[in-house]
């Protein structure tokens, strides 16, 4: 990096640091020996973090770097340094569980890394040297290398195409491992290299690896002897990836020009940011309270231990000297040390094991999602897919919803609907066509009068034929076709009046015509002209075939191709015909094509266009341009050289293509319609009643978008809409600036100043006295608002422009590029009270915001697999979204929220008495508890009751959770880790505590405990108060607990079980490996006595009677209430049979105890 910018600086040669040369087959070029070959990295894929030498210090490094981890090691070094009155076992053990298991864990992910690390790297390859084919290992390929690939083989790295099989020097290629696109893609090969790759003498000059799938410069230099060297350009449309598989193509042989870990998808799978929930946030919030009641306790414990020693005769009473060494110690280091000590004492209040059970939960739940048979998608074949299980709990606490509308709200399964040519329309109409329940009432237009002549007919339609980058594929047998749905039936069809004899115009062979393309846009366009006659044959070489309505065979070459991208939002061809005339015919969106035609042409036809779009079909502007020679020279000489640049190569040919695609004449329009997904309006519907709100983030027309909200219920026909975009701001640029401030305070006086007040916990949109809103910008509004000409003025819009938005049931924001929709989310992201996000998307162009929301949801559809790629969970269909948060995401929420408050509440229980024990034990530290059962508190006797409650709890059932969208409202805003709740379990720990120790106490208040007169000692106070404590805990989660099934019933009476059959089996047995063995036969011994087991009863029983007779005498609300119909609020949202005005939390769950049938 330092080289680079020096060489920039002292404005050296760029091209040795930002390009890399390599020679085809290691032949160098006869001009240029002195060349020495650079060291490129080797084709070893290594995606494992470990390795046999460092997995131990690199894994405890990181395992180390959580606080909670690092504060218990040095807890442990306290321990075994200073004289604590605990063992060092008591936390060594349960860290070492805790960080074992996790190791384990760790280590076996890694383990499936390498496995699959060297299923890669051990696939046999073909290597061409010295004009032999030699098999080798995939991970010896050096950059160099002439590969030699067979039909469905996956390219090894990433090459060059040299050489094809195939006539015209193709190739085709599917990338579904990359991005998940199953269409076939065009390759090419390079041009003038020579047929026998042995005697090809080259170098090829690209730029370093970079991980953009869709971007590649370099150049090829053919030497050849006794001639000067050919410089061809390469691109994208040259580069064969990785992981990219070879189709309909025999053999191809390419040259590797990026290996091992700089190939493209090595660099695409390198991590993404660490997402974090807000329940880990509430965790370590906890943590504080808990780690500032731990060191005040101790401070309070030390404190009293001195004051209580300098009365006359504790310090040092008569059985109890202090030694010299005692004496001699400093007063402050005992003191220092003291505080210590009782910090190592009371550090269980800090629950060390909660974090591994949080991740077994977490990485045990998500397999419920991938489980879950509601989202199999038989049309896929594929379920849900969960790619993080970190953030479960947060499907739970969505507030706000960015979705895109192109195959995420529609289908993006396109259906020719009309054209529109020179301002006439165009309507294909089939008697068994019904568009969605209604009738299109201005059918065909078949009047002579109405039509456009036949010259411009046929130019459209030849616009139609030629304008993409369709390709066609024969298939083997008839009706192979219609399997893969990529085929039209045409016998008989009608053209509207534009047949020549009503005689059919397609013949029978192409029912056996397929096409492949990478948009279905492109192939629904293809598939329109062949309704109205003009047939799109295919390819022959660099020729296109074209087979028009009188049955003539037309071919036209194809010169260069202008590639769509979404900055331009059009792409071009420019072609000549058989009679030599030089023809760029162009489609894009109208904003894109329209300032580039004669005005007087666009009046014509934006009338229909704008028509279309708001019966929200996707359109298409259709122009030309006759090319004469010295234009069509200089624009072939400008291409050329855009191409053959390595720097800036993108800038280039944009500036040729804008100055090629200029005074253009506009032919007509297409209509394309995209269905809505399945269940889109009901998904909607259920969002916005669980208190979400809707944001629909799309790159297309607004008119489009709109009747899209409107299909799909997010916006009614009682909203009113605030329209925010370049139309409603007029012209002019000061002016445009002083109307937009003019409409933000407008539409904030109406939408938020003058709003009625709303009830907290009541959503706007189904608040009866509210009026609905809606608010539509476009993209380049929004870069006024966030990129204001004044820094306070940008401020002040965003405010205004993010309050209405917050006011306003749905938010419709259109033309918008992807860069856009990551600033959207971002700024109601980092908003005021830092509200939950989730994005959800198909296409490559949502991959900013799925990765800029807390929650990124990617949908299996057929723009690709980017967005699965890099979302948090992928779903095939939009109507899994709502399952996946009412359902799954509520349960999810409810369970780790419990799990975490649980966990605080049972280690104060545990702690409380410990710490009350010291006032009546002098403070000299004296644990309350044994060791062994101070270590497997956590580990074993009250881990698995609850670990299996967060796993399977149901406090209602999923179906009244579907049915009712207003229950997700209930845990709302992180409502069950507020701090409300918080302190209500703290206090019933403190509750729980205090009862435990003094209910024995008082029980100790009897001298006589035993038949034969004995008292208790003090290890069977402890046993006593550790008994009532693990049954009292274990028990409050089986009132909580609503749904039972046999491991809940396993793991509960299991675990009790356990620890009575522990205590019997550690104090029975004489163990050689203790010095002092403290329980030995004290419990046996304190079940002999007939007090203790009434006190053992009797505190628990004490210790849940509030919990049991809020059961037991609370209200009925009816002894099915599970199977009731919900009720229809007027609003039109499900309101729930069982609400409460008490939060769910403070209830525990009783109120919902008849939900589960």
């Amino acid at each position: 990096m330092l080289r680079r910018r020096l060489n920039r600086w002292l404005g050296r040669d760029e091209r040795r640091v930002d390009s890399r040369t390599i020679c085809v087959g290691h032949r160098s070029s006869s001009n240029n020996e002195a060349f020495i070959p650079p060291k490129f990295c080797d084709n070893r894929i290594v995606s494992s973090k470990y390795t046999v030498w460092n997995f131990l210090p690199k894994n405890l490094f990181e395992q180390f770097r959580r606080i909670a981890n690092f504060y218990f090691l040095i807890i442990f070094l306290v321990q075994v340094i200073v004289d604590t009155p605990t063992s060092p076992v008591t936390s060594g053990l349960p860290l070492f569980f805790v960080i074992t298991v996790t190791a384990i864990k760790q280590g076996y992910e890694d383990w499936l890394r390498h496995k699959a690390d060297n299923e890669v790297n051990k696939y046999p390859v073909t290597v061409l040297e010295q004009g032999r084919r030699i098999r080798k290992e995939s991970e010896k390929i050096k950059v160099g290398d002439v590969l030699e690939v067979d039909e469905d083989e996956t390219f090894p790295c990433d090459l060059i195409l040299l050489q094809s099989s195939r006539d015209d020097d193709t190739c085709f290629v599917t990338t579904a491992s990359l991005d998940g696109e199953s269409n076939h893609k065009t390759h090419y090969t390079v041009p003038d290299t020579e047929k026998d790759l042995e005697s090809l003498n080259a170098t090829i000059e690209c730029e370093h690896p970079q991980p953009d799938l869709y971007k590649f410069v370099g150049r090829m230099h053919i030497y050849k002897t006794d001639q000067e060297p050919a410089v061809r350009s390469l691109g994208p449309e040259n580069l064969l990836l990785k992981g990219s598989t070879l189709k309909n193509t025999q053999t191809i042989c390419g040259v590797a020009i990026y290996t091992g870990m700089e190939t493209k998808m090595a660099l695409n799978y390198q991590g993404k940011s660490q997402k974090r929930s807000a329940v880990e946030k509430s965790i370590n919030a906890f943590l504080l309270v808990y780690l500032c009641i731990l060191v005040s306790k101790a401070l309070v414990c030390t404190t009293l231990k001195y004051v209580w020693q300098n009365k006359p005769g504790q310090d040092e009473p008569w059985y109890n000297e202090k030694t010299q060494r005692e004496k001699d110690t400093n007063l402050y280091l005992k003191m220092f040390t003291d505080f210590l000590s009782f910090m190592v004492l009371f550090n269980f209040i800090i629950p060390v094991s909660m974090y591994v059970t949080v991740e077994m939960q977490k990485f045990l739940g998500s397999f419920f999602i991938t489980w879950d048979k509601d989202f199999f998608d038989p049309e896929i074949k594929e379920g849900a897919l969960v790619n993080t299980s970190d953030l479960n709990e947060e499907l739970g606490q969505v507030e706000y919803v960015f979705t895109d509308k192109t195959g995420t709200l529609t289908q993006n399964n396109m259906e020719f609907i009309e054209c529109c040519i020179d301002g006439f329309q165009y309507k294909y109409q089939d008697a068994g066509t019904d568009l969605d329940g209604f009738c299109v009432t201005d059918g065909p237009v078949n009047k002579v009068q109405h039509k456009a002549g036949r010259e411009k007919e046929e130019l459209f339609l030849r616009a139609l034929c030629l304008c993409h980058t369709v390709q066609v594929k024969e298939s083997p047998e008839q009706g192979q076709g219609q399997r893969d749905g990529l085929m039209d039936q045409v016998d008989g069809l009608g053209v509207d009046g534009l047949g020549a004899d009503g005689a059919p115009l397609h013949p029978p062979t192409q029912e056996q015509r397929g096409f492949i393309a990478s948009s279905p846009d492109e192939v629904a366009l293809v598939k329109g002209a062949m309704r109205y006659g003009f047939t799109f044959l295919g390819f022959e070489s660099k020729t296109m075939k074209i087979l028009t309505r009188d049955n003539d065979v037309e071919r036209y070459e194809l010169l260069h191709v202008l590639n769509f991208d979404p900055v331009r939002r059009r792409m071009s061809v420019i072609v000549r015909s058989k009679s030599g005339d030089t023809l760029l015919f162009c489609k894009g969106a109208d904003s894109s094509i329209f300032p580039r035609v004669r005005q007087e042409e666009v009046e014509r036809i934006r009338m229909n266009v704008e028509r279309n779009a708001t019966e929200g079909y996707r359109t298409l502007c259709v122009a030309y341009k006759h090319l004469n020679a010295e234009e069509y020279a200089q624009a072939d000489a400008g291409l050329r050289e855009a191409r053959l640049a390595l720097q800036d190569r993108e800038e280039k040919l944009m500036a040729v293509y804008n100055q090629v695609e200029t005074g253009m004449s506009l032919i007509g329009a297409t209509a394309v319609e995209d269905r809505l997904q399945e269940e889109a309006a009901e998904t909607m519907e259920a969002l916005q009643g669980a208190g979400m709100k809707v944001w629909v983030l799309t790159g297309d027309k607004m008119e489009t978008a709109k009747s899209t909200c409107y299909a799909c219920r997010l916006f009614q026909r009682n909203t009113e809409l605030l329209e925010l975009t370049v139309r409603t701001l007029g012209d002019g640029g000061r002016r445009r600036e002083e109307r937009l401030h003019e409409l933000l305070v407008e539409y904030h006086k109406k939408a938020v100043q003058d709003a009625p007040a709303v009830k907290a916990g009541v959503t706007r949109t189904w608040s009866s006295a509210n009026h609905d809103y809606g608010f539509i910008i476009d993209g380049a509004t929004l870069s006024m608002v966030l990129n204001s000409s004044s820094e306070s003025n940008s401020s002040r819009y965003k405010n205004l422009f993010l309050q209405i938005c917050q006011n306003c049931t749905s938010v419709l924001c259109c033309r918008m590029a992807p860069l856009q929709k990551a600033q959207i989310v971002k700024m109601v992201k980092n908003s005021k009270g830092s509200p939950i996000t989730l994005s959800i998307g198909d296409g490559a162009n949502d991959v900013s915001m799925i990765l800029e929301a807390h929650v990124g949801i990617g949908i299996k559809g057929k723009e690709g697999r980017q967005a699965v790629r890099n979302s948090d969970y992928a779903i095939p269909k939009l109507k899994h979204l709502k399952k996946l948060l009412l359902a799954h995401g509520h349960l999810y929420y409810v369970r780790i929220a419990h799990l975490v408050q649980y966990f605080f509440y049972k280690n104060l229980c545990f702690i409380l008495p410990q710490f009350l024990y010291q006032f009546f034990c002098g403070y000299s530290q004296q644990p309350l508890y044994d060791a062994a059962y101070l270590t497997m508190y956590n580990i074993c006797f009250t881990s698995m009751p609850i670990l299996a409650y967060s796993l399977l709890e149901q406090h209602i059932c999923m179906e009244v959770l579907l049915d009712n969208a207003t229950l997700y409202r209930g845990i709302a805003k992180n409502g069950m880790l507020r701090w409300g709740p918080f302190f209500y379990w703290t206090l019933l720990g403190v509750f729980h505590g205090l009862l435990f120790f003094f209910g024995v106490r008082y029980l100790f208040g009897n001298p006589a405990l035993q038949d034969n007169g004995q008292v208790f000692g003090n290890w069977s106070y402890g046993t006593i108060v550790f008994t009532v404590l693990v049954f009292t805990v274990t028990l409050k989660l089986a009132l909580d607990t609503r749904h039972w099934t046999w491991i809940n019933h396993f793991v509960i009476w299991g675990s009790l079980a356990f620890y009575v059959f522990f205590s019997f089996f550690w104090g029975g047995i004489i163990w050689p490996f203790l010095k002092q063995q403290r329980l030995y036969f004290v419990f046996a011994n304190m079940l002999s006595s007939v007090s203790a087991w009434l006190v053992i009863i009797l505190l628990i029983l004490l210790s849940l009677l509030p919990e049991i007779l809020l059961v037991v005498f609370r209200k009925p609300r009816g002894p099915h209430a599970g199977q009731m119909k919900p009720v229809h609020s007027s609003a039109g949202g499900h309101q729930s049979p069982r609400s409460s005005a008490r939060p769910l939390l403070m209830r525990t769950f009783s109120d919902e105890s008849n939900t589960v049938i």
